[in-house]
């Protein structure tokens, strides 16, 4: 099991990303784009190559939307109480919440803020996760996010030798894990998580 991924995990999809074209317009309240699941993107501004990596794998896997709010055109120019207000707005509109949450991710206090908001609004729904994503080279236990890895779901990669308590084995693929108080990983594949009933 791969729990915390690395910068660069999803660099073949950088190309394949709509990040040019990663707003919506949400007119009215309604949770869907176009049938689709629509998925808050909570980032740092300087983490662009992995939020393009991560949505172009997003949208061609698992035909999801992502938002992100640098890319909405609604936004106010100059960040303001107007922004969070929002940033707030389109949390709730969104099915799901996602932090990628890289080091500078985890010290910023607007991500902060923005997983405060997504928590209150989406977790007692199952509808918030955090992408852990380390620097590449470094081991787990330099990762800056591991306290959030024990409140929050948390997307891992399953390599496919990993197995269920049950014997059974555990398909190779990407996983919202939740950690209980004994430390048993509770897992649903990506894919479920990100439907929407």
């Amino acid at each position: 099991m791969k729990r915390i991924l690395e910068s660069g995990q999803f660099a073949n999809y950088r190309n394949q990303s709509r990040l040019d074209s990663a707003s919506m317009e949400f007119s009215n309240v309604y949770k869907s784009y176009f049938g689709k699941t629509t998925v808050f993107i909570s980032h740092r501004h300087d983490d662009l190559e992995d939020l393009s990596g991560l949505i172009g794998f997003l949208e061609q896997n698992y035909n999801v939307k992502a938002y992100i709010d640098s890319k909405d055109s609604s936004m106010p120019s100059v960040t303001s109480g107007a922004t969070a207000s929002k940033i707030k707005e389109r949390i709730r509109q969104c099915n799901k919440f996602i932090l990628l949450a890289t080091d500078g991710a985890v010290e910023s206090k607007w991500c902060n803020w923005e997983l405060g908001y997504g928590d209150s609004q989406k977790f007692s729904s199952k509808d918030i996760a955090i992408l852990p994503l380390k620097r590449k080279g470094y081991d787990d236990s330099s990762y800056k996010g591991n306290e959030y890895m024990q409140i929050y779901p948390y997307i891992s990669f399953y390599e496919g030798n990993e197995t269920y308590t049950t014997g059974g084995y555990v398909n190779r693929g990407y996983y919202v894990v939740t950690d209980d108080e004994k430390g048993v990983h509770n897992i649903i594949p990506l894919e479920n998580w990100l439907k929407v009933d």
